[in-house]
């Protein structure tokens, strides 16, 4: 099992990233994008013998404890068991 987990801005917290690209954007003549958000993508392969329970709690720990400022950033996450 892996987990894919996508980290962004929270509403309202200013994303320098994505404001510089949406402008490259707009100067490009890319006419209709509104607004660009930055963010992260983190991948973990877990063991094949744990539980997707265990797998979950496993994922939301690594969240909470390292991988997101929970002031800045919100997350979530996809479970794939057969990829």
């Amino acid at each position: 099992m892996k987990a894919k987990i996508y980290i962004n801005y929270k509403e309202g917290i200013l994303d320098p990233q994505g404001k510089t690209v949406g402008g490259a954007l707009s100067s490009m003549g890319l006419d209709g994008v509104e607004d660009v958000s930055i963010g992260k993508y983190i991948q973990i392969n877990f063991d094949k013998k744990l539980t997707k329970e265990k797998v979950i709690d496993l994922t939301e720990k690594s969240c909470k404890n390292l991988l997101v400022n929970p002031n800045t950033e919100q997350f979530f996450y996809e479970i794939a068991e057969n990829e």
